[in-house]
């Protein structure tokens, strides 16, 4: 088991169920609420309610003592499954940014080819592909938030947090803009939850295209 890799494959499986259902029973267009009951009664659910508290226990305690805990809990939550507490995370992730003013940018080493390597390589690696002309699955609620407001106040963050080199801020002359190379996308969602303004909502692309790990 790789990281989630296993549930990854049984939420695509569930999903899948669902979608023939529903076309089997001439539905189209609806919600597939039989698809989020099903995942509720997976063992997906019952693995991934054993660990719901490490991450916030790790966030309030920091790793050392966080990780100590997130263990604890994780035992006497498999010993007494029937405690059912749950830890909140005390703010949402994308409120945790810090003003780039505040910070020291970090300067990486130049990837070496042979242990690290530039992100256009790794993402390549993935195999993902969208059409050139598919529409963008990248929507933006408000385009101006990125070089009016993220830009100013984070250096615009999502150049960063993103592992494919999604968005970038082009300067052409005087002027400044957001770009977004959809077809680099991985689906890792993290601009989804991560942009500070919430402005950006990842939907399924068209087509079904997306990261084909084929050496996996």
């Amino acid at each position: 088991r790789i990281k989630g890799s296993h549930n990854a494959m049984l939420s695509g499986m569930l999903a899948a169920e669902a979608a023939f259902a529903a076309l089997k029973a001439g539905r189209s267009r609806d919600v597939l609420e039989a698809y989020p009951e099903s995942v509720q009664t997976s063992s997906m659910a019952k693995e991934l309610k054993r660990v719901r508290n490490v991450k916030p226990l790790w966030s309030r305690f920091g790793t050392q003592l966080g990780v100590m805990l997130g263990g604890i809990d994780m035992w006497l939550n498999t010993i007494f499954p029937f405690l059912g507490h749950t830890l909140a995370h005390l703010k949402s992730d994308y409120a945790t940014l810090h003003k780039a003013g505040s910070e020291t940018p970090i300067e990486y080493e130049k990837p070496d080819g042979v242990i690290s390597f530039d992100i256009l390589s790794s993402v390549f690696l993935s195999g993902t592909n969208h059409a050139e002309n598919e529409p963008v699955h990248l929507v933006l609620a408000d385009p101006s938030i990125p070089i009016e407001h993220n830009l100013p106040d984070y250096a615009e963050p999502a150049q960063r947090y993103c592992p494919a080199l999604v968005y970038e801020v082009v300067t052409e002359g005087e002027r400044q803009r957001f770009q977004i190379n959809a077809q680099n996308c991985v689906h890792c969602k993290t601009c989804d939850v991560k942009d500070p303004a919430q402005n950006i909502t990842w939907v399924p692309p068209e087509g079904g295209d997306g990261p084909n790990y084929v050496n996996m």
